[in-house]
Order: C-alpha cells, then sequence, then structure tokens
C-alpha cells in the first residue's frame, strides 16, 4: 500500500477533525506518482484531488484546502500540483489556517486580493493605451489601413485632449459632452464617428474588466436626450455628382486627360465601381474568356464576391495583353503601386468638374431610374449594394447576369452618345 493510499480518507469526515488530524502524511514522491482518482488527505486540511480527464487517457492532480467558516464547509483550490510543490501547498494550508484563526475567511480574503489587483491594472490603462489596444485588435479585420488611420486620427484630435491619459474607469458622461458638444453641430457627422469609436473602446474594456457600468458613450436611450440626432442637425450631403445628360460632355473631356488615373476614372465610370476596387484591382480578376471583372469578397465594401460585366469600351482600358501575373495592378502608379485615393480625384479637379469620382455611382443610378426600364432590383445588384435575401435569391436563379451586362453595354453607349428623350431599350420587366 502506497503512502497516499494509506493517507487516504473519506470526504465525509468533520472538518474539525480533519484541522486537528496529523499534517504532513504525504510524500513528494507518492504525489506525482499517485494514479488512482480520488481525495489523498495531507492533514489539517489539505488534499491532493486526483482525476482523470474527461476521455480518460490521463491523469490530472490539484491541490485542495477543505475548511468551515460561519459554519459553512467550503473547498478552495490551492492550484495544479504540476506548478504548486507539496511544501508550497502545506505553506498555502498554513496561511489560510491562521486567517481562520483570525476569524477571517480564505477564499473571502483572496478575492479581495484581486479585487485591488484589478483595481490596480484599471488605474494603470488609460483611454489612449486602451484606444491603442482596440484597434490593434482589429486591425486585421478592417479593409484597409485607411480605417485604422482614420480611427487613429479622430481619437488623437478630439477624445485624447480630453480623456487620453484618464483612468479608463474614470470616462463618464461629462467627458463625452465635453468631446462631442463643441462639434457636433458644425462637424456633425465627424462627431457621430467619435462617439462611435469611444463606445466601442468603452465596450472592450468593460469585456476586459477595466472598466464597470453603462456605457456613457451610448446613443440610444443616453446621449440621444442630451443630443439632437445627427438627422436633424444637418442634411446629410450626397457626393456631388455630374447629371446623366451631361455625361457625353464630361466624358469627350476626360478623353483629353492623359496618364493611368484618367484611364481608371474612366474605367470606374463605364463599371459604376467604387474608387478602391479599381484602384486595387488586378490582372487575376480578370476573366478574359467572358470578359467578367470578378472582384473578390475581401476588396467589396457589403464583403461579398461582386461581377462586373465588361463593356467592349471598359475592355480596351485593361492592358493588351492582360500580364500573366495575377497579382500585377491594372491600374498602377508610376512606381507601380496602388494609386492613392487623391488620384482619381485630382484628374476631376484638374478638369475644373464640380463634382467626385463616387458621384458617378449616383450619376449611373438616376439614369437606370430615368431612362432605362431596369427594375430596382438589377440596377441596385450592378452597384453591388445589398437586396433583400428572397429577391436575390429568385433573382440569381434567372438572367440577373445577362440583363446586368446589356445594362452596362447601354450605359456605355450612353457615355458616348447624345442622351435619347425616350427610354432605352434595356428591360428587366417579362
Amino acid at each position: 500500500m502506497t503512502s497516499c493510499q494509506s493517507a487516504a480518507r473519506s470526504v465525509g469526515t468533520s472538518v474539525g477533525r480533519e484541522m486537528t488530524s496529523p499534517i504532513h502524511r504525504l510524500s513528494a514522491r507518492a504525489v506525482q506518482s499517485q494514479a488512482e482518482p480520488g481525495y489523498y488527505a495531507d492533514g489539517a486540511g489539505l488534499y491532493l484531488q486526483v482525476k482523470l480527464t474527461a476521455k480518460n487517457t490521463a491523469v490530472t492532480r490539484s491541490w485542495l484546502f477543505r475548511y468551515s467558516h460561519s459554519q459553512r464547509a467550503r473547498w478552495m483550490g490551492l492550484g495544479s500540483a504540476r506548478d504548486v510543490s507539496l511544501a508550497q501547498a502545506r505553506q498555502q494550508a498554513a496561511d489560510c489556517r491562521r486567517l481562520l484563526a483570525q476569524g477571517k475567511d480564505p477564499i473571502d480574503e483572496r478575492n479581495g486580493e484581486r479585487t485591488l489587483l484589478l483595481v490596480k491594472k484599471q488605474r494603470a490603462m488609460s483611454f489612449d493605451k486602451c484606444a491603442e489596444a482596440y484597434i490593434a485588435a482589429h486591425r486585421d479585420a478592417w479593409r484597409n489601413a485607411k480605417h485604422a488611420a482614420q480611427w487613429e486620427s479622430t481619437l488623437r484630435l478630439h477624445a485624447s485632449p480630453v480623456i487620453g491619459k484618464l483612468p479608463i474607469h474614470e470616462v463618464e458622461l461629462r467627458h463625452l459632452l465635453l468631446i462631442l458638444e463643441p462639434i457636433w453641430r458644425d462637424r456633425t457627422e465627424t462627431a457621430s464617428r467619435v462617439r462611435g469609436r469611444i463606445e466601442s473602446i468603452l465596450d472592450w474594456a468593460t469585456v476586459r474588466q477595466l472598466r464597470h457600468g453603462d456605457n456613457p458613450a451610448r446613443w440610444r436611450g443616453h446621449l440621444d436626450q442630451l443630443l439632437p440626432a445627427p438627422t436633424k442637425v444637418k442634411k446629410v450631403e450626397h457626393h456631388a455628382a455630374i447629371p446623366f445628360t451631361g455625361m457625353l460632355d464630361f466624358m469627350q473631356k476626360l478623353a483629353g486627360q492623359e496618364g493611368t488615373g484618367a484611364r481608371a476614372l474612366t474605367f470606374l465610370i463605364l463599371t459604376a465601381a467604387r474608387s478602391g476596387e479599381v484602384r486595387g484591382a488586378t490582372s487575376g480578376e480578370i476573366d478574359p474568356q467572358t470578359r467578367v471583372w470578378n472582384i473578390p469578397a475581401t476588396r467589396m465594401k457589403a464583403g461579398r464576391e461582386h461581377r462586373v460585366p465588361l463593356s467592349d469600351a471598359a475592355w480596351r482600358l485593361l492592358p493588351d495583353p492582360l500580364p500573366q501575373d495575377s497579382t500585377v495592378l491594372l491600374f498602377p502608379s508610376p512606381r507601380g503601386e496602388q494609386l492613392s485615393d487623391m488620384t482619381l480625384t485630382a484628374v476631376m479637379r484638374r478638369m475644373q468638374v464640380g463634382a467626385v469620382p463616387h458621384g458617378f455611382r449616383s450619376t449611373f443610378r438616376d439614369w437606370c431610374a430615368e431612362a432605362t426600364d431596369v427594375s430596382r432590383e438589377v440596377a441596385e445588384m450592378a452597384l453591388a449594394h445589398a437586396i433583400g435575401d428572397k429577391v436575390e435569391a429568385a433573382y440569381r436563379r434567372g438572367d440577373l447576369f445577362e440583363k446586368r451586362r446589356k445594362l452596362m453595354d447601354e450605359w456605355a453607349h450612353h457615355c458616348s452618345s447624345k442622351p435619347s428623350r425616350l427610354k432605352s431599350t434595356v428591360s428587366t420587366n417579362g
């Protein structure tokens, strides 16, 4: 019989007898070799607990201290026998007995120490440190580096001067008002974004147990009682766009512009795509057999793959032949890198046009509604806008893509000829 087996005793033995029973009945060697599940008393409330894992493939050993306080029996874990030696476990048990002699509960005392450590941790984490940690944790999930840079710049400009060095658990409603009220009416969109970003960081800190209680940056049922709704303060300014009736004149002027930026802008217009989608397009996304531009989900705003049928005019803008390297950019900068987001805007500024590249999506949508018979669903799908799941599924079963191809051919024709008063022959009805 091993020393552990001889030391084993019923867990039901009264706590009083355990506390006065002989101590140091286990040996270090026996602790490491014991494989039979059960509780093995070392004496005076200290136990070695031996358990099998869920699949009975291994043995785990841990230390427990059993005691009574306020007429209640309690078990207190002292750690794994792999990390805590027999001598260390005995020292912890002795410390627990000392606390009991003083009328204190060892578990409550330990919880109090953990609370103090948490408070110290809270005081050590400022808002700026939490913002930095939040951005680092989410950077990979964001679409591009620009998004992270916007977070950093807006928080640095508006939040940091007020709460940057403040411990995260001390951020209150009054701080939020100091940040938001000065910019809520004059820079409403920016203020709304700052509020949302602060809310996310405070939520993150709450989950990390760095703060507790309500989030003072919450809008619904909280700040909406103190600040006017952004839509009531200032009307949403849509991207400046050229009327679809003026596309011929604009495209003729654009044809006189030189450079990759002008070519990329023309491609953007003919495909009704976003600037980032065009600037990041590579040869590997183009199917030369079907003349389709396959934009992967990772580069789409909605996070879903989008297929764009290319008209003859759009196809002629691509390199001929297409590079065999699938990573080659279709519209590279002089250094072979991706064009900046200001390159296309600069082309329009040189042309002295009061519009922006993104506005051509509105121009295309207006043309669809007023100059064609295409259904709303087809027009929205051409813009890669999300529509109802059931409706989308129904259209994907049919000839949606071919009707979109006809639509893009008609759009290219419209951009190169005088607009007609009659509606287009493109139709998705029937």
